[in-house]
């Protein structure tokens, strides 16, 4: 018995497409957290929550480069 919410179970051409397009969103997901990509839109979201104003999209990377290489810990660069 399946559990209420559940996706039916994939047979068939349709349900094969539904598999891959929900590993392709999933890959999708992984490289956006990888590089970096996700940080933007979490910190937006925080900040809206908050009733802050919002960094523009090349200012809030720029503060958290500015913010990666001034700290030891994160590995920083050495040239």
């Amino acid at each position: 018995m399946r559990s209420p919410g559940a996706a039916p179970p994939a047979t068939g051409r349709g349900g094969a497409l539904a598999r891959i397009r929900r590993c392709a969103a999933w890959i999708r997901w992984y490289v956006k957290e990888l590089n970096g990509e996700h940080a933007y839109a979490r910190y937006a979201e925080r900040a809206r929550a908050a009733g802050e104003p919002v960094l523009s999209r090349r200012e809030f990377e720029h503060r958290r480069v500015d913010r990666r290489d001034g700290d030891p810990r994160e590995g920083g660069r050495c040239c």
